[in-house]
């Protein structure tokens, strides 16, 4: 990646204009189906190379800004490319276009209604994803991140059943509450507190007192509801009554990595590791009630999804839990936890976004949802089921594949910040990962079907296939190529 397509000044503002352009060319188009998904793909094409060419300048610690117009006094909407939201970026814009040509193969083999609608929402989706990546300040960042919720509330309802409506709700519910509630106060605290809303390596909270930066950290872990942290997670399996493609926008290409984003960059570029370990290391001072919070998501999340038959809320609930890794590695406050953390955004989203891959192409092949009905069905399906057993090993931690990069270094951040008790909470969860994943593939190939398989059974359209193979081969690959990343990540801790 040591040259660009576009310099990165004009970059910037194609990465965040493509999207919306396609929104409204999709619109245009949407009475003519294969001019409208071919500009789709050719817009997210267009989008990642702009992001692409963004890494040269970041790389070189070159400054790439936008400013928009003023929103009030010293604060304008405005954009900064730096590592962690080139990490973000990137993973929004490839995962965009894999997933665009999934939904063709998807929407199309399942025959679903208001395709048009679909695309544009989503196009404005990974529009409001990059606005959240490229954010300057919490207020622009705040913005975007609303539009997010909004932009993805028609996809969850897609279907337009009571069923759907119902999700709807919970989704824009929670969501909403949350951040207005928890999210803006602690925006409007930082204002006071700082004195600024722009975000910087090392924090902006100065001399805050420990009381009042408790506070203001325990706001924004709870009001940033897309990280999924418990209580605030029943929007995440709520959603799952959208159609697959969403599932996979979801959990691995822009909203829930919205959050833990978010929360990432708030540790980082608000309070600052040093700040965050004055706060106090032990179980229940500083950030240790937060931790144990989050290592209590983990846990219960990971047994809830043991319980589940339908495939799409265990990998929901696998969801929950994965995300509130990246959780405790920011609030570890250690190099290596926040590390960790910027690696499991990138590993976690390839290995989640197979396995809904996976349960949509099941779907739309074997039509079945139930884990308790697919016994045989890899005999039928080999590339699929064996996309979902690369990617189970990956979201294990397993080497050789790519999760095992985060899941060490959040081990080694435990062990700096003295908190041995996450390395446990850790290794417990690979352990029910274990437990609700590998059975999957492990019976799909090996076990005996519940009833005869029906004759026509097969693998799924090679537009659905070929993405989740993709991405399956991507949890080898990063694995095998992960030093760009962490040479990318090592600066982030300021």
């Amino acid at each position: 990646m040591s040259g660009a397509l576009l310099a990165p000044q004009a970059a910037l503002p194609v990465a965040l204009a493509a999207p919306l352009l396609c929104a409204a060319g999709v619109g245009v188009l949407g009475a003519r189906p294969n001019l409208r998904d071919g500009f789709t793909v050719a817009a997210s094409v267009v989008t990642f190379l702009a992001v692409c060419s963004l890494w040269p300048a970041v790389a070189a610690g070159e400054p790439v800004e936008l400013d928009l117009w003023p929103v009030l006094e010293g604060v304008t909407l405005g954009f900064a490319v730096e590592p962690l939201g080139l990490l973000f970026g990137l993973i929004a814009s490839g995962l965009w276009i894999l997933t665009s040509l999934y939904a063709f193969g998807y929407m199309r083999g399942h025959h679903e209604r208001h395709q048009t609608r679909f695309f544009v929402c989503f196009a404005v989706a990974i529009g409001a994803a990059l606005g959240i990546a490229f954010s300057r300040n919490l207020l622009t960042l705040f913005m975007f991140y609303e539009a997010l919720t909004f932009s993805t509330y028609p996809l969850v309802t897609h279907h337009e059943t009571e069923e759907a409506r119902r999700a709807g709700r919970v989704y824009l519910g929670v969501l909403v509450s949350t951040s207005i509630a928890f999210l803006l106060l602690a925006v409007i605290g930082t204002w006071r507190l700082a004195g600024t809303l722009e975000l910087r390596p090392g924090g902006i909270l100065g001399p805050a007192s420990d009381a009042a930066a408790w506070t203001l950290l325990a706001l924004f872990v709870f009001g940033i509801a897309k990280a999924a942290v418990m209580p605030f997670h029943r929007w995440l399996p709520a959603a799952m009554v959208a159609p697959t493609p969403v599932s996979a926008l979801l959990h691995a290409v822009a909203v829930v990595k919205a959050g833990v984003f978010t929360v990432l960059k708030v540790a980082l570029s608000v309070f600052g590791l040093e700040r965050l370990r004055a706060l106090g290391s032990g179980l229940l001072e500083g950030t240790g009630p937060l931790l144990l919070v989050a290592s209590f998501t983990i846990v219960s999340a990971s047994i809830v999804a043991l319980r589940q038959d339908n495939l799409k809320r265990r990998l929901a609930y696998s969801t929950i839990s994965q995300l509130s890794y990246i959780v405790v590695g920011a609030l570890l406050a250690t190099s290596a936890g926040a590390l960790g953390a910027g690696l499991h955004i990138l590993t976690h989203a390839v290995g989640k976004i197979t396995l809904f891959f996976c349960a949509g192409a099941i779907m739309v092949a074997a039509h079945e949802t139930e884990i308790s009905r697919m016994g045989g069905l890899g005999r039928r399906m080999p590339f699929t089921f064996l996309a979902f057993l690369l990617a189970s090993l990956s979201i294990i931690g397993l080497p050789p594949f790519a999760g095992a990069w985060s899941k060490w270094f959040l081990v080694l951040g435990a062990l700096d910040a003295g908190q041995q008790w996450v390395v446990g909470v850790l290794l417990l969860s690979s352990l029910l990962n274990v437990a609700y994943l590998l059975p999957i593939p492990v019976a799909a190939f090996f076990g005996k079907p519940p009833a005869p398989l029906e004759e026509g059974i097969h693998e799924a359209p090679w537009l659905c296939v070929g993405p989740l193979l993709a991405t399956a081969l991507l949890c080898l690959v990063l694995f095998l190529w992960i030093d760009p990343w962490l040479g990318l990540l090592e600066g982030i801790t300021g």
